[in-house]
């Protein structure tokens, strides 16, 4: 099978393009800007092609010929009006994919909140979803919470949390709760719906074992990491607010971990079907531990000393250009 995979350079790309290859499939990543001739790929794909939303030539001979298409792309960059922009690119991707005579789509999208309003990221990630949908081609929405894996944002807020702050003050929407799932599941879902009858297309959850708040699994990453930070909760600090310190104590993207905190104001749902009805045998998605200790032996970079995340903190708070620690 002919498949393409755009954002092929992203955190969820370069894991599975190699996962796709290995399973036989004949596999082009698309990304916006492909290495030279005798570059050195991320994902180790034979086949790479320019692949630009803002281009619309470049997708349309990204899709050509292609039996799957996996729609991996957002546009979070910190840039105003990201939302309208996802949107424009959905429209656009269903349509070429038509054109293109793809015969599936899989996109892996967010949870909703289970009460209320979702924040702008998570409703920009679900409406994609309606969008490509309202296309032609069959698609497979696959939505999942925090991904647990080297190199996932979310994760990493959680990592370095967890790692670099002996107090922790936990505001109320930490007590709100998802279902964190391991990197390497979602993988494997993802790759396995590329062999699936066309009639299973639709929308699916791809939720861990256990729904945890976000005290929880900063405890249980602080243990596995050997600390036992002192943890006070209080009723107040604002999603909002509690972005803006993020930049000064994590290494996550700033712009994207603003964005993935104001989701998470209440407990996140599917809103689907499980797919790990689908996968093959009996599937057991891994518990939050095993995920993590997964994610922290895949990234072993050193967390750096508490002394030198104060020092840090306190060059950017006096204005200073100042390197976090690794």
């Amino acid at each position: 099978m002919k498949i393409v995979v755009t954002g092929a350079t992203g955190f969820l790309g370069r894991h599975l393009v190699p996962a796709l290859e290995r399973a036989g499939h004949q596999v082009v990543s698309a990304t916006r800007r492909p290495p030279a001739p005798g570059g050195q790929p991320e994902t180790g794909c034979a086949r790479w092609v320019e692949f630009d939303l803002e281009r619309p030539h470049t997708v349309q001979a990204a899709l050509a010929g292609a039996d799957a298409a996996y729609y991996l792309v957002h546009h979070m960059d910190g840039r105003p009006g990201y939302a309208a922009r996802e949107a424009d690119s959905a429209r656009l991707f269903a349509r070429e994919a038509e054109a293109a005579a793809v015969k599936r789509i899989i996109y892996l999208g967010g949870m909703r909140p289970r009460r209320g309003t979702p924040s702008a990221h998570l409703e920009s990630r679900l409406h994609t979803g309606v969008l490509l949908r309202q296309g032609r081609v069959p698609v497979f929405e696959l939505r999942a919470g925090m991904i647990v894996g080297a190199g996932s944002q979310s994760w990493q807020i959680v990592r370095d949390l967890s790692a670099r702050l002996p107090f922790m003050v936990l505001p109320r929407w930490l007590q709100a709760k998802s279902a964190p799932a391991a990197l390497s599941d979602v993988l494997d879902a993802l790759a396995h719906a590329a062999g699936l009858p066309v009639a299973c297309a639709g929308v699916y959850g791809l939720p861990g074992p256990a729904a945890l708040s976000g005290t929880e699994m900063l405890r249980q990453t602080s243990r596995l990491l050997g600390l036992a930070p002192v943890m006070l909760k209080v009723p107040f600090l604002s999603p909002k607010l509690s972005s803006l310190w993020l930049r000064l104590v994590t290494r996550a993207d700033v712009s994207v971990a603003r964005e993935l905190v104001r989701g998470v104001a209440g407990d996140l749902e599917a809103g689907a079907p499980d797919f790990w009805s689908q996968m093959p045998g009996v599937f057991s998605p891994k518990p939050f531990r095993t995920a993590a200790a997964e994610a922290l032996a895949a990234d072993p970079r050193p967390f750096g000393t508490t002394g030198d995340l104060w020092e840090a903190m306190t060059l950017r708070l006096v204005g200073r250009s100042a390197r976090a620690p690794a």
